[in-house]
């Protein structure tokens, strides 16, 4: 699939490299997450382990399997591998470094960094990797179908035609699409406290981020008009009302763009996206003109009376405030298509199947995916240039403009929209929260998590607090696992009777809140690489992936380099 809008894209970009912020805006083409495919070629390929999502999971995975001796196909979703890695998160969220090994230290040594690395860099070493191990990589392949038989995927097809055999699968995309289209158990959104007894699960959990990005607990109105409900809410807050603390929800932690940027000579200025509305930010003005006390960071800060609102710094520049790059309550139909703001006390049954066509879903996403371009670029022009914005820190924002050595193919901007949790499998084994703590600790290690439990906000409600009726932030945490430990193979693989074939690295079966943690790109690559070992090992034993012997899979995985166990801070439990 050949998007021809990155030409023109990039060429708009490239005239502007001489330009300093401000002398001209950057109008360019956003980026495109899907495209319906134009030509179709029915065209029918072998292989024996076949890998669906071009991520960092996914491109490790496929390398592994082909290194053991297998005929290997990766196909990605779009025109790009390495996921996140190589869309503009550099900055690897890495836990405790001591536990990265294998193929994912490999890398990191190869790209000569475990962090602030180039993105185009990293796609390039992801390539040179997958050309040496002799991995099939093919593009722009949106999935269509699965054919299934005697719970096997018998092959996939794709929009371009193509139809894929194979004998083991792995499903290496954020949101599972590959899983539900074989009819894998699976949930979206958050459980309710009692489901697992997790002390961060549900709503409005009271561990910890209390008080961080909370608009520095000051009773902002969340009205049009100030204190005056008739006159409607401002944008960007839900109308929609919370559960109780610890009620679940099918709410998912809001996603960004990993947006690269530099202060150097050359940058490109913030561009003015089509669409832009400057009402949209009308919270975000409020709160900048409300206490002239607040400080205003440009970076993370969990100070009273400081904010972000945005993180601004050489190189990859995360979410950092109250109202920031985070789309809140924007992605909630990302996973599956489907969304109800519902509050409940009970865990709801599993998902099975897709609740909505692969390709009807693919343009939703699309939808969602230029709202968070437009969003989120709308956001910077605004800081940069919105009169409503304090002059000093209009001037600290033009400081600042999008690297123009990265992205150059997207208008210098991440092709990759960073989903932090899309569907999640329900297998015979769930990561909770007990394993985050070292409370329960499984004995079929497949790689080593270590990541504080994190989770972005997941709403924006109106609240009375004080006697006020105000605005706050719902559903974020950041709570550190005593140490290091272990992802359980049972997670990455479907419950006995729903598919014999397939391993899910990265939508694995896991709680919101322990998905909080395992979510890091270097942990999926660890478990891509265990995938891609047990795939490579049920080839050779003729057997399912639920029967590959694990005593086997350990000795290959440490033979290869990974890390499956750490001196543990708690005392093993049963698994």
């Amino acid at each position: 699939m050949k998007h021809t809008c990155l030409a023109k894209s990039a060429i708009l970009s490239l005239a502007l490299l001489g330009l300093l912020p401000g002398h001209a805006e950057a109008i360019t083409d956003p980026p495109v997450y899907y495209r319906p495919v134009e030509s179709r070629k029915p065209t029918t390929l072998e292989s024996e382990v076949v890998v669906y999502g071009g991520t960092s999971a996914g491109s490790i995975a496929a390398i592994q399997a082909a290194r053991m001796g297998r005929k290997t196909t990766l196909i990605s979703f779009n025109q790009h591998v390495g996921g996140l890695t190589s869309g503009g998160l550099t900055s690897s969220d890495l836990g405790k470094k001591e536990t990265i090994g294998g193929l994912a230290l490999e890398f990191y040594k190869r790209i000569g960094a475990k962090s602030k690395f180039s993105s185009a860099t990293a796609e390039r070493l992801y390539r040179t990797m997958l050309d040496e191990a002799g991995v099939t990589v093919l593009l722009g392949q949106p999935l269509e179908s699965v054919e299934m038989k005697d719970r096997r995927i018998v092959s996939a097809t794709f929009e371009t035609g193509l139809t894929v055999k194979g004998a083991m699968f792995i499903d290496a995309t954020y949101e599972g699409d590959l899983m539900a289209a074989a009819n894998v158990s699976y949930t979206v959104g958050r459980e309710p406290r009692g489901t697992y007894n997790e002390s961060l699960a549900g709503q409005w959990q009271n561990v910890s981020w209390k008080d961080t990005y909370q608009f520095c607990r000051l009773p902002i109105s969340p009205y049009v008009v100030p204190d005056d409900p008739s006159s409607g809410l401002l944008p960007e807050i839900s109308p929609h009302k919370p559960g109780k603390p610890g009620e679940g929800d099918y709410r998912v932690q809001a996603y960004n763009f990993r947006m690269n940027l530099s202060n150097r000579e050359g940058r490109i200025p913030f561009p003015k996206p089509k669409g832009y509305d400057p009402a949209r930010y009308g919270l975000l003005a409020r709160f900048l003109n409300f206490d002239p006390n607040v400080e205003w960071k440009l970076h993370y800060t969990v100070q009273p009376m400081t904010d972000g609102p945005v993180q601004m710094r050489n190189g990859d520049s995360n979410n950092a405030g109250s109202f920031s790059s985070d789309l809140v309550d924007g992605s909630h139909r990302w996973p599956d298509g489907t969304f109800e703001p519902v509050n409940f006390s009970e865990m709801q049954p599993p998902r099975r199947g897709l609740a909505v066509p692969l390709g009807e879903l693919y343009q939703l996403r699309e939808k969602i995916f230029q709202d968070h371009v437009t969003y989120q670029q709308g956001l910077l022009y605004f800081l940069a240039n919105d009169p409503q914005v304090p002059a000093e820190l209009q001037e600290r924002v033009r400081k600042f403009g999008l690297d123009p050595n990265e992205f150059k193919e997207t208008g210098h901007w991440p092709h990759q929209l960073y989903v932090r949790e899309g569907r999640r499998m329900v297998s015979d084994y769930v990561m909770t929260q007990a394993n985050c703590e070292l409370k329960r600790v499984a004995a079929d290690s497949v790689g080593l998590a270590s990541y504080p439990m994190d989770s972005h906000f997941c709403q924006r409600v109106v609240v009375e607090e004080n006697g006020k009726t105000t605005v706050r932030n719902e559903g974020g945490f950041g709570h550190r696992c005593p140490g290091a430990y272990p992802v359980s193979y049972r997670s990455i693989v479907p419950k006995k009777g729903e598919c014999e074939n397939l391993l899910v690295p990265v939508s694995l079966s896991a709680s919101h809140v322990a998905f909080g943690s395992i979510r890091m790109e270097p942990v999926f690559m660890m478990l891509g690489q265990s995938a891609g070992t047990a795939a490579a090992l049920a080839i050779a034993g003729n057997t399912s992936v639920q029967e590959v012997a694990y005593p086997e899979l350990k000795k290959r995985l440490l033979a290869d380099g990974q890390i499956l166990h750490a001196e543990l801070e708690a005392p093993p439990s049963k698994p």
